[in-house]
């Protein structure tokens, strides 16, 4: 085929920064400066390499598809009746491998939240999906035990105090590990947004922490922060993302590192429900979920 014509080298460049999004960015060390960005075009990626995980439509045809190593363990945790049943995926690589926690929904661990792990091992980290829920169902069940609202009538019942150890459990248990690094981020969505933003004050030792669609803890625990925090929201999702300016504000005030990034026509849980809202939530989880992997691999080098 014959070139094209010729154009301005400069050009691509131009069109590559351009995004279908309201950006909202801040980077707080002692002060919070935020800068908003509306224009038209297709979010830039500087790894070609990254694809975007399943919605929830396709999350069981992904999981079998898959050809990667996932398995379910058991964690005991003392004081405990009940193990920690954990969903754990491994990656494709001849090194050791970073670790995320990836903190389910007000669901609970569904097919979604284990194919979502899964693509983190795709992305080249040990994926560690607990189930908050372990032991705590129907006949000492777990997620799966409960039928239709229970579920989450259960998540918002649960000991605040007690997620976080359990958390740590699944930290400790990818750690620990022949496979696995030194370092440890968390990522949690809705439900475990809220939470992901929450252990990352809890747990100092974190080297990131990603919040998809949820808020943030109270200021007295902003101010125990210690990982930098990327936050992804959907713009038709006031009831969290009205929040979000206030998160700004306190980060700011308090000299943490903190991103936020709101996906203009995007609704709560975009990444899940990829094929809704006329476009814009699978277009704000390609850029969603890109943002998020090279945030990652950035924070545990």
């Amino acid at each position: 085929m014959a070139p094209g014509p010729s154009f301005n080298k400069e050009l691509p460049l131009v069109i590559s920064s351009l995004i279908k999004a309201t950006y909202v960015r801040t980077i707080c060390t002692g002060a919070c400066a935020l800068i908003l960005f509306m224009a038209a075009g297709q979010a830039h990626s500087e790894s070609s390499e990254i694809t975007t995980p399943p919605g929830a439509s396709t999350a069981i045809s992904a999981l079998e598809e898959s050809p990667r190593h996932g398995e379910f363990v058991e964690i005991e945790m003392p004081g405990r009746a009940s193990p920690l049943v954990t969903w754990v995926v491994y990656p494709e690589r001849s090194d050791k491998a970073p670790v995320v926690v990836v903190i389910h929904e007000i669901y609970g661990l569904t097919d979604w939240i284990r194919a979502i792990a899964d693509h983190f091992a795709k992305e080249g980290f040990i994926a560690v999906a607990p189930d908050l829920l372990s032991g705590k169902g129907p006949d000492g069940g777990n997620t799966d035990s409960f039928d239709g609202g229970r579920v989450r009538m259960a998540i918002m019942g649960l000991n605040p105090d007690e997620v976080v150890s359990g958390l740590n459990a699944a930290r400790d248990y990818a750690l620990a590990l022949p496979s696995a690094g030194t370092e440890a981020s968390c990522v949690g969505f809705c439900w475990g947004g809220s939470t992901s933003f929450k252990y990352a004050a809890a747990q100092p030792e974190l080297s990131a922490a990603v919040v998809f669609y949820g808020t943030a803890p109270s200021e007295d625990s902003l101010a125990l922060l210690n990982p930098p925090v990327l936050g992804l929201y959907g713009g038709d999702d006031a009831r969290v993302t009205s929040t979000v300016p206030t998160t700004i504000e306190k980060m700011g005030s308090l000299s943490k590192a903190y991103e936020a990034k709101i996906y203009d026509g995007a609704g709560h849980g975009f990444l899940r429900q990829q094929d809704t809202r006329e476009g814009a939530n699978p277009d704000a989880a390609v850029d969603a979920w890109t943002r998020t992997i090279e945030f990652l691999r950035n924070s545990s080098k």
